[in-house]
């Protein structure tokens, strides 16, 4: 079984672990070699669901981007193991870092990402998985909330303009016409444990990434800290500080936490076809400290141990050891540097299968 995460910025989940078995199949070709590619509920997740479960559709649709622009975004649907109807939606294709250009950290915000949600209520699914990760935008998932029915006032009452830099001028909360969760629940899908504010919060930790200055930081941090005293959810809840906050306004809406990478190792199956397995391969572009926080990687090596089948693991760079780890294999290492792993990813990537199959020949 090959089923590692994507290594950002270079390739896909889909794409590592094609080419990962292509590698291998140049030492061992007879052997059967099953791709079940993972995400954490970041982006590509619709990506790997969609692979891994037999009848998943996509649902195409049009909504509002990080600055109102109309894009174009999918959701995906599926009847999982126990029949319930799920539907699956992607912060990263409605509200994503890479669909702005230059970045805008005050004005971006989530309104398209709560439009799909609902989108995927009038279509009647009875449980959502919500895949927060890769966000553009820190408003603390109020853009999300506004398409779902809240209002966030000013002391005039009116309403805020859309994005993290107007909450704080933030008064007043309305939940009142708010649409409901599904019947079967709203999951949220994240492997971030960040509370929304705070030094290790939303704005502080990721605000940077999403091209924010520290004057900027600090705008957003005040208005967080606003939206936090006046909504019914704890702000050092786990998930809270996933994807600018939207995780915190999900939780406010009722959405239930959960590890992205249990969840999606759970739709498609890895713990069903992992008996039938001499060996695992997972990975991901850095195995560090933080792969044990809930990454593609830790949640495959837990579910492989608990089958007794072992785990290699491909990354690009590899700067910790794992005792659940049978072997594995740097990209950085085997190309000479990071800059020449990163150049060429795919090929490193299939040098990386070849090494491992000879590996498992011996």
């Amino acid at each position: 079984m090959i089923a590692p995460d994507s290594f950002k910025g270079t390739a896909t989940a889909v794409d590592v672990a094609a080419a990962i078995a292509a590698g291998w199949r140049t030492v061992r070709s007879d052997d059967e070699l099953l791709q079940l590619p993972m995400a954490d509920g970041g982006e590509g997740t619709i990506d790997a669901l969609e692979r891994g479960i037999a009848h998943a559709v996509r649902v195409p649709s049009t909504v509002s981007g990080p600055l109102s622009d109309p894009i174009a975004a999918d959701w995906l649907r599926f009847v999982d193991a126990d029949g319930v109807d799920t539907g699956v939606v992607e912060l990263a294709q409605t509200s994503g870092l890479p669909l702005l250009d230059p970045l805008d950290p005050l004005h971006a915000h989530t309104l398209g990402f709560g439009q799909q949600i609902a989108l995927a209520l009038d279509a009647g699914v009875q449980r959502l998985l919500l895949a927060v990760g890769g966000s553009s935008s820190t408003d603390g998932g109020t853009g999300a909330l506004t398409a779902l029915g809240a209002k966030f006032l000013d002391e005039a009452a009116h309403r805020l303009p859309l994005g993290g830099g107007a909450l704080e001028r933030l008064s007043s909360v309305s939940f009142g016409a708010v649409r409901e969760v599904p019947s079967e629940g709203a999951y949220l899908l994240s492997d971030v444990r960040n509370p929304l504010t705070g030094p290790l919060g939303a704005a502080a930790v990721f605000g940077p990434q999403k091209g924010a200055s520290l004057d900027q930081v600090l705008l957003l941090e005040r208005g967080l800290a606003r939206l936090a005293r006046r909504m019914p959810v704890d702000p050092t809840a786990t998930g809270a500080g996933a994807a600018g906050g939207t995780g915190f306004g999900m939780l406010a809406w009722g959405a239930i936490a959960r590890s992205g990478a249990e969840a999606v190792c759970e739709a498609i199956g890895v713990g069903a076809a992992l008996p039938g397995a001499d060996l695992v391969i997972t990975g991901e572009g850095s195995y560090d400290q933080q792969t044990s926080s809930g990454k593609v990687a830790s949640e495959i090596e837990l579910v492989a141990t608990r089958h007794h089948v072992p785990v290699a693991v491909v990354a690009g760079r590899i700067s910790v050891a794992s005792e659940t780890v049978d072997s594995a294999v740097s990209l950085e290492e085997l190309a000479g540097g990071t800059e020449a792993a990163m150049r060429d990813t795919i090929s490193w990537l299939e040098a990386a299968g070849a090494e491992l199959a000879r590996r498992y020949s011996r």
